[in-house]
Parts: C-alpha cells; sequence; structure tokens
C-alpha cells in the first residue's frame, strides 16, 4: 500500500476510513451504484491527504501510483460525504438505542444532549 493518509478508500472493501481527527474510524458503503462508477474502474485504493501526493491513488492494473488530482475523479467530498452520513447514522442509532428504563425524552435529551441531526468531517 502508498503511504498512509488522512483518508483511506478501499474499493474492493467498499470501505471509508477516517484516519485522523473527530470519530476517526471506517464504515462500509454498501451503494453499489456509487462504486459502480466507471471512472472507478481501475483504482484499488485511495490514499488521500498524504506527504507524497504522487502516491494517493493505487491502480488494479500496472499503471503507476498519481496524486488525487491527476486521477481526475471528482473531488474527495464524493467520499467524506459517504462516511458523514454513514458516522451520522452511527450516532442517531447509538443515541435511540441509549435508553434507561422510566426516562422521559426530556430526561434522555438533558443526559445525552439532543438527537444528533448533522455531521461534518
Amino acid at each position: 500500500m502508498a503511504s498512509l493518509g488522512n483518508w483511506t478508500v478501499i474499493f474492493e472493501d467498499k470501505m471509508i476510513i477516517k484516519q485522523i481527527g473527530d470519530a476517526a474510524g471506517s464504515y462500509i458503503i454498501n451503494d453499489d451504484t456509487f462504486w459502480g462508477q466507471s471512472k472507478f474502474s481501475n483504482i484499488w485504493a485511495i490514499h488521500y491527504g498524504t506527504s507524497v501526493t504522487s502516491d494517493e491513488v493505487e491502480y488494479r492494473d500496472t499503471t503507476p501510483h498519481s496524486s488525487y488530482v491527476d486521477a481526475n475523479i471528482g473531488d474527495f467530498s464524493q467520499f467524506s460525504n459517504k462516511w458523514d452520513a454513514a458516522h451520522l447514522a452511527k450516532l442517531q442509532s447509538d443515541w435511540d438505542n441509549d435508553n434507561i428504563e422510566g426516562e422521559t425524552e426530556a430526561e434522555k435529551i438533558t443526559r445525552l444532549g439532543a438527537r444528533p441531526t448533522s455531521y461534518s468531517s
């Protein structure tokens, strides 16, 4: 693999990994329409935000690694937005499932804060 980036995208696993910062972690994005775009057909992995930009995009064939910009596959937000949506769904699920028997909704909000409605990396 290439040098570690702030984000890693592994196409074979349909996984987007946030390597650093708030809520770092990975999500599998089950969206075949997204992953099946022809612009991704030869990409093995992306290591976005590395100090070695020529090593950001790895290809499935013998194409030399390239920078994200040179790969010409669109803005990286197409990946970070998918990760953010998956993370928001997790935050909401965690909130929904963190219940104490007999607790009112107002008490739950006092204990946990309001139910998350957005998340942005």
